[in-house]
């Protein structure tokens, strides 16, 4: 019983701390970095609507790994297996959680219409842990980035560094 609560405790913590999560729902082909907050023993996640982080693989009553990074140096501390709940728009947890995730939404499109938003376009979902800690890797997990349709940004103009070479002997 004792290192199920430390265990408990552990992930708890980590997951206040940090504001993003690794989630890999049943199916998916990769863990996809995920915001979120920690709220009444679960970890909470908007997403799958307009301006929203998607959430694949991850339905209502399955189940999901969710890897928590730490919030200084970006390392993997716990990778635990979550079940997955959806609760229904509108209804007492949804509303808690929904309070809880507009706090911590930054450059929101429609400020205090969000959880209206929210509740006709996106799904809020609740990760609880469900079951034993999985072991810290030996090795590297380091995969591929997921595809995307962004480009990177084109070469500086050559002579930029000289621009700038100038403004600073000016002060």
């Amino acid at each position: 019983m004792t290192r199920e609560l430390l265990d408990r405790a552990l992930i708890e913590e980590a997951s206040k701390k940090s504001g993003l999560v690794w989630v890999k729902g049943a199916g998916a082909a990769a863990a996809r970095a995920l915001w979120h907050v920690w709220h009444e023993g679960a970890v909470c996640l908007v997403g799958d609507g307009s301006g929203e982080q998607p959430l694949e693989g991850l339905v209502d009553g399955g189940t999901a790994e969710v890897t928590v990074r730490s919030k200084d140096k970006g390392g993997r501390l716990v990778t635990f297996p979550a079940t997955v709940s959806e609760p229904a728009p509108g209804s007492e947890q949804w509303e808690a959680a929904v309070a809880e995730l507009k706090g911590k939404r930054l450059n929101a499109p429609d400020g205090e219409q969000m959880p209206a938003r929210w509740a006709r376009e996106c799904r809020v979902l609740r990760l609880t842990p469900a079951g034993a800690l999985a072991p810290l890797p030996s090795g590297s997990l380091a995969q591929p980035p997921v595809p995307t349709p962004a480009t990177t940004r084109m070469p500086i103009p050559a002579g930029l560094p000289r621009l700038l070479a100038k403004r600073r002997k000016r002060k």
